[in-house]
C-alpha cells in the first residue's frame, strides 16, 4: 500500500527528517512515536505533500507520488486527521464532512453524500451531532468529526496527528475501537501518538522517531 523509500523533508534550510523508509500494507496498523521535536508531524506533512520533502520512493497502491501535491495524493487515497481536531466552526458538522468527500475521491454530489453516509457509519458518534455547528462541538465531538472527515475521501492509508490530544478516556476507548475496527476492514493506518499505551492497543506495529530518524518498526501486539 504505502511504500517510502529515503524520505527526508525540513523546513529553511533544516532538515526534520533525515532518510525513513516505511512501508505499510491494507489493513495494517503502524504507530510513530517519540519526544517532542522529533520530526513526527513533519513525516505526516511529507507524506501528504504538505512539506518540503525529496524521497528515493514514495507510492500509494502502486503510483508514484513523489511530484504530487496534496490535492493529488487525497485522490490518490491518503486522508490526514492533523493535531488540534480542526474543523470550520461556522459550518454544520454536515458541511464539514461533506467538504472531505468533495475534496476526495468521490466524483460529484451523490457520491459524496454516499460517502458522508458511509462514514458516519463508520464513525456512530457524529451521526447526532450532523447539525450542530462546528464551534458548538466538545473536544471529543471535533475529534469524531475530523475523524469522519477524512473517511469521507474514502482513504487507502490514514493518517492521525496526535489523534487523543486533550481527550477524555471514553473518547480515547470510542477512538481506540474505531481505529481498530477501520485497520480490521482493510485501511492502513498511520499515526503519531504521544500516548504509548493507546497506541499499543491500536497498532500491529510501533517505531521510535528520534531527532529525524526512525528506527525500525517492531510488533507491539498479537
Amino acid at each position: 500500500m504505502l511504500d517510502a523509500a529515503g524520505l527526508s523533508a525540513g523546513y529553511g534550510g533544516m532538515t526534520a527528517v533525515s532518510g525513513v523508509d516505511l512501508a505499510l500494507a491494507a489493513g495494517e496498523s503502524l504507530a510513530v512515536v517519540g519526544p517532542n521535536g522529533a520530526g513526527k508531524t513533519t513525516l505526516l506533512k511529507a507524506l501528504m505533500g504538505l512539506a518540503p520533502a525529496r524521497a528515493a520512493r514514495l507510492s500509494l497502491a502502486g503510483r508514484d507520488l513523489r511530484a504530487a501535491p496534496a490535492h493529488t495524493r487525497g485522490r490518490a487515497g491518503m486522508a490526514w486527521v492533523p493535531q488540534g481536531r480542526h474543523v470550520f466552526a461556522a459550518l454544520t458538522a454536515r458541511e464539514n464532512l461533506l467538504l472531505g468527500a468533495l475534496g476526495g475521491r468521490a466524483a460529484g454530489r451523490r457520491a459524496a453524500a454516499r460517502a458522508v453516509a458511509e462514514a458516519v457509519a463508520r464513525v456512530p458518534a457524529v451521526a447526532p451531532l450532523l447539525d450542530r455547528p462546528g464551534g458548538r462541538l466538545s473536544g471529543g465531538e471535533r475529534q469524531a468529526v475530523a475523524l469522519a472527515r477524512a473517511l469521507c475521501a474514502r482513504p487507502r492509508l490514514l493518517l492521525l496527528d496526535e489523534p487523543t490530544e486533550g481527550l477524555q478516556p471514553s473518547a480515547v476507548d470510542s477512538l481506540a475501537e474505531t481505529l481498530r475496527d477501520l485497520a480490521a476492514a482493510g485501511l492502513a493506518v498511520l499515526l503519531v501518538e504521544q500516548n504509548r499505551e493507546f497506541a499499543a492497543r491500536v497498532a500491529g506495529r510501533a517505531a521510535v522517531m528520534e531527532r529525524g530518524r526512525l528506527a525500525a518498526a517492531a510488533p507491539v501486539r498479537a
